[in-house]
């Protein structure tokens, strides 16, 4: 049964994160997107440590060294990544404001779409093996990791519109490109199950990782660019919505550990 909430979570995960960025590439781009960036801040901070990490290290207490060595060895990855382009891309876009010669962007969306398509089929394959670990360990993780990646890669993927859009690709071909690499974390989800079935000691593992991931991309991408915005009537915003993020992500835990308990209980009954 776990894995057909796997699938139908990767699966609808990718389309929502990809129908999204389709709408606000080609309707009001990236008006309000600072507003999801930082509520997506909050949403993989509190879901970092309140519940992956504690989950990870509630495993296997006695290892919690291994678990901190694995988060360092985690984050120096993820930097590694970042610097081959693998993660990052641009996210500039043609007459954004940045000074660049016309045509810049253009001319580097072309001669990068398809590492940014790689880099992207790599990262939703991992978010797959993350998805399907949360699983494993408990359906409220699993639900929680879902609703975390969701908002990360609407902003992710806007920007793959965005570059793709200025590479000269059609609208159709960008959608579908975009859509065929999102469903690299249905693949990946199916690896994760298979192999972390077998191997459940190598679960908490993964959790760090996933944890790791959410707090490198925030730190290092998202918050950066929460401090783009110069205009100070942006600050209480911004620390709104990541309290917002926060809030949302307390009140889906506590709602469903009240839920799952109940049900427990009539189980235990019967």
């Amino acid at each position: 049964m776990i894995i057909i909430y796997i699938l139908i979570t990767t699966i609808s995960s990718g389309l929502i994160a990809v129908c999204m960025a389709n709408w606000l590439t080609y309707n009001i781009l990236s008006k309000y997107l600072h507003y999801m960036v930082s509520s997506s801040v909050g949403v993989f901070l509190s879901v970092s440590f309140l519940h992956l990490l504690p989950e990870a290290f509630s495993d296997i207490p006695e290892h919690s060294d291994k678990l901190l060595l694995a988060m360092l060895v985690s984050i120096v990855c993820f930097f590694i990544l970042e610097k081959i382009s693998l993660i990052r891309h641009n996210h500039h876009y043609e007459g954004d404001g940045h000074g660049h010669m016309h045509g810049h962007d253009r001319h580097d969306a072309g001669k990068g779409g398809v590492i940014i398509l790689i880099g992207s089929s790599l990262h939703n394959f991992s978010d797959g093996v993350l998805i399907a670990a949360s699983f494993i360990a408990s359906p409220l993780l699993g639900i929680l990791t879902a609703l975390s990646i969701i908002t990360h890669e609407v902003p992710h993927k806007l920007c793959d519109f965005v570059v793709l859009r200025n590479a000269g690709f059609n609208r159709k071909r960008i959608f579908c490109m975009i859509l065929a690499s999102s469903f690299c974390s249905s693949v990946g989800g199916l690896f994760g199950y298979l192999i972390l079935q077998h191997v459940q000691q190598i679960t908490p593992y993964v959790l760090i990782v996933a944890a790791s991931s959410f707090i490198y991309i925030s730190i290092s991408d998202l918050i950066p660019r929460m401090h783009e915005q110069e205009y100070p009537t942006e600050h209480i915003p911004q620390l709104a919505f990541v309290i917002f993020g926060i809030f949302i992500t307390y009140l889906i835990t506590s709602f469903s550990h009240n839920h799952l308990g109940q049900c427990n209980c009539f189980i235990c009954i019967a």
